[in-house]
């Protein structure tokens, strides 16, 4: 068996041994794809996908789909984040969507660095989603609220909002 090989192999033991030990709810898509799920607190689901490929682990968690409005602030507070954020960074897809995107070397690959990657992607995609939600969604977050309340449902997911309310 050549090397590369052999490193694709044993990144694909480890990743899944990380997540059965960490009870993370994932699911194998196929022999190189792991999805996994991860419960977050603003963002409730942040789904993310680790991807082995011929010379790297890759990871790419969906964020939020292509903000509404004042995409140059959204650009801008991600390019801000990008400098100080640990092996993932946010980027676009082709769609203008917003993924955190990284890649991390079959010889890396280790439960603690799983557990760091892991961690950083669940902290960033949490910790984004508010702040990124209000840039990009304001217009949309200020109707909803008003739909809401004219009709009497409830406001509570929109709480973190309440500030944009005049």
């Amino acid at each position: 068996m050549d090397s590369r090989l052999a490193s694709q192999r044993r990144s694909s033991a480890i990743v899944e041994e990380f997540m059965e030990s960490h009870h993370l709810s994932f699911e194998r898509v196929d022999e190189r794809t792991f999805m996994v799920t991860l419960p977050g607190t603003s963002k409730l689901e942040t789904h993310c996908a680790l991807t082995i490929g011929d010379h790297s682990l890759g990871v790419s968690a969906f964020v939020i789909r292509k903000p509404d409005e004042n995409m140059a602030e959204v650009h801008e507070w991600m390019l801000k984040r990008n400098a100080s954020m640990y092996a993932v960074a946010f980027a676009l897809n082709e769609l203008g969507d917003i993924y955190l995107v990284g890649r991390l070397s079959h010889a890396a690959v280790s439960d603690s660095e799983l557990d760091k990657v892991i961690g950083s992607v669940l902290q960033y995609a949490d910790g984004a989603f508010n702040p990124l939600l209000e840039l990009g969604f304001s217009s949309a977050i200020r109707r909803e609220w008003a739909w809401r309340l004219s009709r009497g449902e409830s406001l509570a997911n929109l709480k973190a909002f309440e500030h944009l309310i005049s």
